[in-house]
């Protein structure tokens, strides 16, 4: 994996036009940009992955910013073509409930490692998708693309602390999605009730393999 310094300079030599730099960008964000669309728009995500490659070249000179700014200015433009796309096709996202206002569950710290361990990427894009909307981006852009949760809620709309319970949120949801296919790997009962939600470092670190 490149050093996201390393990757800072490659986003500074494709907006002076570096036309291999711009390449590696690609080759980078691609990936996760799929699999984020994916979870927003099932199989036309090649597709809009395309039209927002499209605007990012055409807008790059315009972005200030370093890697981790490009991953979330990326993730926005995609995920404004597929609203755009959603709704040309007539169907929108599901508005869940504010998860702030809903009781915060606790698990073990291993909860969404044991989850990973279950399925193949594929199989895990998919499980993904099928959570709560509001769970599935936030899973998606805060573990997959990678992205912090203060990025992540400028694209969503949502404050930093609702982008890390609903993120957590969705891995629970996602164990138990797996304990339901392998009964020898139940998600662990709650702890303690001043545990705070938030992606673990060792699943965050297994969910970017998916990228």
């Amino acid at each position: 994996m490149v050093a996201s310094e390393d990757l800072d300079a490659v986003v500074s030599a494709a907006q002076a036009g570096d036309e291999e730099a711009f390449r590696r960008l690609y080759r980078a964000q691609q990936p996760a940009l799929v699999r984020y669309l994916r979870v927003l728009v099932g199989d036309d995500a090649e597709d809009v992955a395309s039209e927002s490659w499209l605007q990012i070249a055409r807008d790059l000179r315009k972005f200030s910013g370093d890697w981790d700014g490009f991953r979330g200015w990326t993730a926005t433009i995609a995920r404004h073509r597929a609203m755009d796309l959603l709704r040309a096709q007539r169907r929108r996202p599901q508005v869940g409930v504010p998860v702030e206002f809903l009781a915060e569950m606790s698990a073990g710290d291993d909860t969404a490692d044991r989850a990973l361990e279950l399925v193949t990427t594929d199989d895990a894009v998919a499980l993904i998708a099928s959570l709560p909307p509001e769970m599935a981006e936030a899973v998606m852009l805060r573990v997959v693309v990678g992205l912090d949760a203060t990025s992540t809620g400028r694209i969503l709309g949502r404050r930093a602390g609702a982008v890390r319970t609903a993120a957590y949120r969705g891995l629970r949801q996602l164990a138990a999605k797996l304990a339901q296919r392998d009964p020898r790997h139940p998600p662990e009962p709650p702890r303690s009730p001043s545990w705070k939600p938030a992606v673990t470092t060792s699943a965050a670190a297994a969910l970017k393999e998916m990228r």
